[in-house]
């Protein structure tokens, strides 16, 4: 019977974690057996602040199967799970936070629910267990992904996600300072899904995602990974063309009715702050993408590695 169970490779990027680490790998290390025939859960530090490391340092002690990995500094979820995913060696990958908030009980689902045909599933939370601005900030994110990835079940990405270990081909050369692990996931498949399961209340620290983080975070998608912006700006700018030309009009066709121009500083004042308004709009967003190819430009990594630790 175990011979059918897949192999897994359990991801887990670390930040200021070093209080639930450790009951977070008593659990899976408890449960993983039941669900694959073979495993392995890699740690990846994200630059952690307090005393997360040694808490990893010390679990590698504890079982061959867990691999810490310590970066050089904080470069994000999602540059760390991508850190991670690279040194995955087994047929699928479940990635999930540090926080409890996932219940790894919950991983057959998932795995039941990519057999049916499926090569990414999410578990969606029913019911979110942030604030009324965090869950604001999600939803705009999600809406954001729906957009770039173009596939209906980005409304119902989450953290907590499982997928088959060779679709990390499809971006295995990717290098840049920002990463959305859910948009390239696009880059090698279409077939995604998702089950909707619990969320349970973070007891232990708080989270480190804010309103204002998340939503750059999906200012970031947009531009970084779509040409959406630029064609909003286009379809603003012929816009306001079309108004222009429909004021022009207006002041010929009231000269030559009534042989006066239309007075009043009112007027020409709102044009100019409005046309003036859209134009500065516009060479924002130009700029958001200029900014974007100058920090591709500088080659800064997407990750760099400062240790890693096995059993020994």
């Amino acid at each position: 019977m175990k011979n059918n169970l897949p192999t897994l490779s359990v991801v887990i990027p670390v930040y200021n974690s070093e209080l639930s680490l450790k009951p977070l790998l008593e659990r899976l290390i408890e449960l993983l057996p039941t669900m694959a025939s073979q495993f392995e859960v890699l740690l990846i530090n994200d630059g952690s602040h307090d005393d997360s490391w040694k808490v990893v340092e010390n679990l590698v002690k504890t079982d061959p199967r867990i691999v810490g990995t310590n970066l050089m500094r904080n470069y994000g979820q999602h540059n760390a799970l991508l850190c991670g995913i690279r040194q995955a060696k087994y047929d699928l990958i479940v990635t999930l936070d540090d926080d409890l908030q996932h219940d790894p009980a919950l991983i057959p689902i998932l795995l039941q629910k990519l057999n049916e045909g499926n090569e990414v599933v999410y578990g969606a939370p029913s019911a979110e267990k942030h604030g009324i601005w965090r869950d604001i900030a999600s939803v705009i994110t999600k809406l954001t992904l729906a957009t770039v990835m173009n596939v209906q079940s980005a409304r119902h990405v989450s953290a907590f996600r499982v997928f088959y270990t060779y679709l990390r081909e499809s971006f295995i050369n990717y290098q840049g300072p920002s990463v959305s692990l859910d948009v390239l996931l696009t880059w090698g498949t279409s077939k995604f899904g998702y089950v909707e399961i619990p969320h349970h209340q973070r007891e232990i620290g708080k989270s480190n995602y804010t309103f204002r983080k998340l939503v750059a975070h999906a200012l970031n998608l947009l531009t970084g990974f779509s040409t959406i912006p630029l064609r909003l700006a286009t379809g603003i700018g012929f816009l306001f063309l079309f108004f222009g030309i429909i004021i022009l009009f207006y002041v010929l066709i009231r000269f030559l009715i009534q042989g006066g121009v239309v007075p009043g500083f009112t007027f020409l004042a709102s044009v100019i702050v409005i046309f003036s308004g859209v134009q500065l709009f516009t060479l924002g967003i130009m700029g958001e993408y200029l900014a974007r190819m100058h920090f591709r430009l500088m080659d800064k990594p997407t990750y760099t590695i400062k240790e890693i630790k096995s059993h020994e």
